[in-house]
């Protein structure tokens, strides 16, 4: 099998209870061609302390420093990316065994494709199952018009020439920084592909933005929608 770069992008502030689970998560995928950036953002915690443990491995890397939030600091790790394949981890999710392996097959198999999606599993703080998220094929409609988010950032990669071309996160979103990337991305005509199969772990805790903050979520998700279509103004 090919075996092309992946880069793998982690936002992280005050984050140490969870980033240890999430860098061990990349580590044992078992894949040889791979890089680990985790951009944090000034963490108080025992965040720093763990990366400096686990940047032994050379395929980790790792900046602290104040940001403008989550949005700049995954642009950020896109600017330092170097791998052929790109996604984003937030630091309290995880990847499950056989990710990389599932989606460097996928891309080498379906050239046309630039952006691949799969199914995943909610997890509570406690890394406890809760239930599982099978998703469906990309459609624009629902995307686009129902407001429905079916695109798991934390099961998502794409190519490189999504950023290479000029694709990154608007650093004025907060919530559905994703929403307004992927709606953004299929207008402009890139393809998605969903591949069954689960790839990834989403935390749900009291602490994560979809948890307190899913009103503003929605807000933005207006936003977006009004900002990209010229039929809804």
């Amino acid at each position: 099998m090919n075996m092309p770069k992946i880069s793998i992008i982690t936002p992280s502030l005050n984050q140490g209870k969870y980033i240890e689970e999430a860098i061990i998560s990349v580590q044992r995928q078992g894949y040889p061609n791979y890089e680990h950036i985790v951009i944090d953002g000034g963490s108080q915690d025992e965040t720093l302390e763990i990366l400096v443990r686990y940047s032994e491995n050379s395929s980790l890397r790792w900046i602290s420093e104040p940001d403008q939030g989550q949005s700049d600091a995954i642009n950020k790790g896109f600017r330092m990316a170097t791998g052929d394949i790109i996604g984003w981890l937030n630091a309290d999710d995880l990847y499950l065994p056989g990710c990389f392996c599932t989606i460097a097959d996928f891309f080498s198999k379906h050239r046309d494709v630039d952006i691949v999606y799969g199914d995943y599993r909610i997890i509570d703080q406690a890394g406890r199952l809760v239930k599982y998220r099978k998703e469906i094929d990309f459609n624009l409609f629902i995307l686009k018009y129902l407001h429905v988010l079916y695109i798991p950032s934390t099961a998502t990669f794409f190519r490189r020439r999504i950023v290479d071309e000029g694709n990154y996160l608007r650093e004025d979103y907060h919530y559905a920084m994703d929403y307004e990337f992927f709606v953004r991305l299929a207008l402009k005509g890139y393809k998605f592909a969903h591949v069954k199969r689960y790839l990834a772990e989403f935390r749900w805790h009291p602490e994560s933005k979809s948890t307190r903050a899913a009103k503003k979520q929605q807000e933005e998700q207006e936003k977006a929608l009004v900002e990209l279509d010229p039929l809804l103004t």
